[in-house]
Formats: structure tokens, sequence, C-alpha cells
């Protein structure tokens, strides 16, 4: 029998924990222009907090009683479409469940023989693209130029930290604790490593970037924010992809104490979500993958096994507890 994990009610400010609900209903029968997917593979985005919040956002919230939303990849098993056929791969926000019943113009092909499937959620699917386009096309790092990424260690700053370094751009990463800035600085070879747990931060990102910042990619917001805005040189860039240091807030953000920094220092301070650039998507994802190919760009997972272990994935991601892309094989 089919599963999912449906959200009951809006959290607000309870727990999310409390309002997933696991049932097993059956799918509805393939209709003209949809397919059916066995799903293998979703993905926990920080994105799914503000798809179970009622404050406006860049897509409507998740509803009491669907089906919550999610990126996943999987295999057509029946296909009314003339776009797919049984046996395709695909991926698109099929939802955790394990099968599912999608009309075949929000879903879109992949292909397995080029990688193994659930790269395409991770370094070849939205966070790769994410890093590509915020990095590459709004940042756009050059040679001898200081670049500051933070949360460096997960899905998409791991991946923008790669890109920028490929330009010759040195490479500052923010990450926290010993294991994940280790890795940012022995495998992923950065320039230089602030770790936030450590305390310190001032005095910490102080001494990499004595002659200040040109370039920095944001992806927690908040006193980190804060902190960069004081660094950055005349005409320097930020590009805001996220602001995870304050997703769990029940109190809405305050704006940075030093946003005058802006005005003051002629600096660019641009948002943007993937929604600006599906249009782009084969452009990243050749880069990424002949990066991937050549062993240029490294893409790092963190796997559950089984649906069940979505709640406890959601705390993880949002504690900072998982170690690069986190996955749930369904």
């Amino acid at each position: 029998m089919p599963r999912q994990i449906r959200m009951s009610e809006f959290p607000e400010a309870r727990p999310p924990r409390e309002v997933w609900t696991f049932t097993e209903d059956p799918v509805s029968e393939v209709q003209d222009d949809e397919v059916s997917v066995r799903v293998d593979w979703v993905s926990v985005d920080p994105g799914m907090h503000g798809w179970i919040s009622t404050k406006p956002s860049y897509m409507p919230p998740v509803q009491p009683g669907e089906v919550m939303r999610a990126f996943g990849v999987g295999e057509v098993v029946e296909s009314r479409s003339s776009r797919f056929t049984p046996g395709d791969w695909v991926t698109g926000f099929l939802g955790l469940q394990t099968h599912g019943i999608y009309r075949d113009r929000h879903i879109r092909k992949i292909y397995p023989e080029l990688a193994s499937p659930e790269l395409f959620l991770s370094g070849l699917g939205m966070t790769g693209y994410t890093a590509y386009f915020g990095m590459m096309d709004i940042g756009r790092p050059v040679q001898g130029e200081t670049v500051v990424v933070s949360a460096a260690s997960g899905a998409v700053g791991s991946v923008a930290v790669q890109l920028a370094k490929q330009t010759g751009a040195r490479i500052i990463g923010i990450a926290g604790g010993q294991e994940k800035c280790a890795y940012l600085k022995d495998v992923l070879q950065l320039d230089g490593v602030v770790d936030y747990k450590a305390g310190r931060l001032d005095e910490q990102l102080l001494a990499l970037t004595p002659d200040g910042v040109d370039l920095y990619f944001d992806n927690v917001g908040g006193d980190i924010l804060d902190l960069l805005l004081t660094r950055m040189n005349y005409k320097g860039r930020i590009v805001v992809c996220g602001g995870i240091s304050q997703y769990g807030e029940m109190t809405p953000s305050k704006g940075p104490q030093n946003l005058m920094r802006v005005v003051t220092h002629s600096l660019k301070m641009q948002g943007f979500t993937m929604k600006d650039y599906m249009s782009r998507v084969p452009e990243a994802l050749e880069v990424l993958i002949s990066g991937w190919k050549d062993g240029s760009l490294i893409f790092r997972q963190h796997i559950l096994d089984g649906l069940d272990h979505f709640p406890d994935a959601y705390e993880m991601l949002f504690a900072g507890r998982n170690n690069g892309k986190l996955l749930i094989k369904v």
C-alpha cells in the first residue's frame, strides 16, 4: 500500500514534529497527461520551513491534510503521457510518499546513465543549480578577490565554494564545528575556515580577511550577515541565498543593524530563488556534470534510510547535524 507523510495543520509556534501524519492511502487512477511514479529518493531542504508557514513566500504553503511537499526522484511505472514512458526516471515535487500521480508538465526527465539518480537531488539538482546561479551569475567572483561563504559545508555552500575557487578567487568558508571545518580545509582545500562555534567570530574573520571581503554568499542571515557587512569592501557584492539561522524563530526576523553599510560602501545586495532560473537549468547541469565527472566538483550526501526518518531528518537539518545534502532513501 502506498504511504504518505501529510501536514495535518500549520505548526505555528509548535514543533513541526507534532503536525506530521503518516497515512496509507491508495493513489488515484492515471488520467490523460499524467504518470504514476514510484518515488525512490526525497530531499530534505531548508525551504520546507517556509512551505509549512502561512507567511508570504515564493511558493504557496502546503495546506492541512496535503502530502508534504518535497523534491524527489523516481521511476515512471505507468503513463498516459506522450512525454514519458514506463522506465523513465523523473524529478520534481514528488512529495513525501512512496508512490504518486503527477501531471506530466510538473516533472522532468533525468538520465541515470549519466549519474546515480539521487545525485539529481544534490549536486546535479536544485542545490547544485542554486549554488551555480547564485555564485556564478549573481556573485561573479574573479581571480584575486576574497570570497566568503557561510554554511560552507552545507549542500549549497559546499558547491558554491568549489565553483568560486575555480575562478582563482581566495575562498573563506564559515561552518560550525571541527568536523565540518576540517572537511572544508582538508577535502575542499579552501584558503581559510572560520568555525562559528569556536567563538570570537569577529576576530577569526578579521584574521582571515585583512584586506576586507569582495563577495559574500549568505546562507544564514542573522548575526553572521551583520558581521560580514562590516567587512565588505567598497562596491562589494552580497548574494542572499538563505537565512537558515532565523528559520526556527517564531518572532519576525530583524534586519541587520549594519545595513547602512550598503549605502556607505556602495554595496550590491541581491536575493534570488531558483524560480528565477528554471529556464536556464541545462546551462547549470552541463557545468555541474562536467565538474563531477572530472573530479573537480565533490558532492557530499547525508543519507537516511526510510520515509519514517523524515521527522528526525527535518530536525537534524535545522540543528545543523547533517554533513552534506540530506536525503532520504524511500
